[in-house]
């Protein structure tokens, strides 16, 4: 079982920025590739970022390449989510996920699964 709790959502002007963050317990946060995924009212869940266990291989949506970085430290169970340039469209709700696969943005591979934490872009 690992148990994944968010932090860092809360509402930003567009152009702004903000870290999300995802502390994890439970197993050993490196045998996890980990992913963000985000889900606005009425829209069904979307891949954001993905990073294997030891954070060599990043993936990105192609809405967020170049705005948005994944990262983890696996001596503290974080992985991080900084958003820069966010824009109205940012607007979900963000979730971490952990998978003992490859990270990928197929969500039906992750796990584990955060409760997430609101982000909202103000135009």
């Amino acid at each position: 079982q690992v148990l994944l709790v968010e932090s860092g959502g809360g509402l930003v002007q567009a152009g702004g920025s903000l870290r999300l963050s995802c502390t994890a317990s439970g197993r050993t946060f490196s045998d996890y590739a980990m992913g963000w995924f985000r889900q606005a009212p009425g829209k069904e869940r979307e891949f954001v970022a993905a990073i294997s266990g030891w954070g060599r291989n990043t993936y990105y949506a192609d809405s967020v390449k170049g705005r948005f970085t994944i990262s983890r430290d696996n001596g503290k169970n974080t992985v991080n989510l900084q958003m820069n340039s966010l824009k109205p469209e940012d607007t979900a709700v963000y979730t971490c996920a952990a998978t003992s696969g490859i990270a990928t943005s197929w969500t039906r591979s992750y796990e584990y699964w955060g409760q997430g934490t609101q982000v909202t872009v103000s135009s």
